[in-house]
């Protein structure tokens, strides 16, 4: 058998791809059972009420605020699936948000918030900061 060299750029094995994929959004690490049961909310969302409907036309953000809120209460509240959809309250909580950041960035949100708070600085002076010894 002939002495064939294989020509390698990266002595250490690495495959040239990795260089360029690990700076990119690590979308690996979003938990597959939230996107799937997400899928779900949006699945339904998309027969209501067209799919990216909120690309079609605007959304003000305290409409998926207070929606997603309700989600999340009803969820804390020991209720633990939409009775509309048999899902989780969380897959619908997150599919308000995902709604939101997408016409967020798509420049497509009302912004009907109301005028900054003190939220931020009364979190940061009631969070504890000493550790338990």
């Amino acid at each position: 058998m002939p002495n064939v060299r294989v020509h390698r750029p990266y002595d250490d094995g690495e495959n040239p791809k990795d260089r360029v994929g690990v700076r990119k959004p690590p979308l690996h690490l979003i938990p597959p059972a939230a996107e799937i049961l997400e899928s779900a909310v949006m699945a339904l969302g998309a027969k209501k009420y067209g799919a990216f409907n909120w690309r079609s036309s605007r959304v003000k953000a305290s409409v998926y605020v207070a929606a997603a809120r309700r989600h999340l209460v009803q969820w804390f509240d020991g209720c633990d699936d939409d009775d509309e959809s048999g899902v989780s309250h969380l897959a619908h909580a997150r599919a308000c948000l995902g709604i939101l950041l997408d016409a967020l960035v798509t420049g497509n949100v009302v912004d009907d918030r109301p005028p900054a708070g003190a939220s931020t600085a009364l979190i940061e002076i009631l969070t504890d900061d000493e550790e338990e010894s």
